[in-house]
């Protein structure tokens, strides 16, 4: 079962949690155990699972990330100023795959599933959530 969902984001380089709309999904299938796995429908963002009570560590990958890869020094920037995006997207993943036990994902108690968001805002960002029952 695949559900896809959008989302808009509000700044060039951002984490938005996105596990309430994931559970909500889970909920809507009826299936109880299986896998879970989410994936970006883009080439400059991502999906991570990330520290979800405290949003200073969401505040330092994207610093991170921008210290590792800056903005406007790469052979894509001459194409559309987006190179960074594409690297950003390319080493944290397009996807996630969780295992599901009894209707929840298992996730530790700091854990949650985040959209990354690397060459926004943009209005419209799809993310596919596929369930398979075990």
């Amino acid at each position: 079962m695949t559900e896809i969902f959008t989302i808009s984001t509000r700044q060039r380089n951002c984490l938005y949690d996105i596990g309430p709309e994931v559970n909500k999904i889970i909920k809507r299938s009826g299936i109880e155990n299986g896998l879970v796995n989410i994936f970006t429908r883009g080439a400059t963002s991502a999906i991570m699972i990330q520290e979800n009570w405290d949003e200073s560590v969401q505040t330092d990958v994207v610093n991170l990330l921008a210290k590792l890869i800056p903005p406007g020094v790469w052979e894509h920037d001459r194409q559309d100023n987006n190179g960074d995006s594409h690297l950003k997207s390319g080493l944290v993943g397009p996807s996630e795959t969780i295992p599901l036990i009894e209707g929840k994902m298992v996730l530790g108690t700091w854990q949650n599933i985040f959209f990354c968001e690397f060459d926004g805002p943009r209005t419209r960002r799809e993310i596919a959530v596929t369930i398979i029952e075990s």
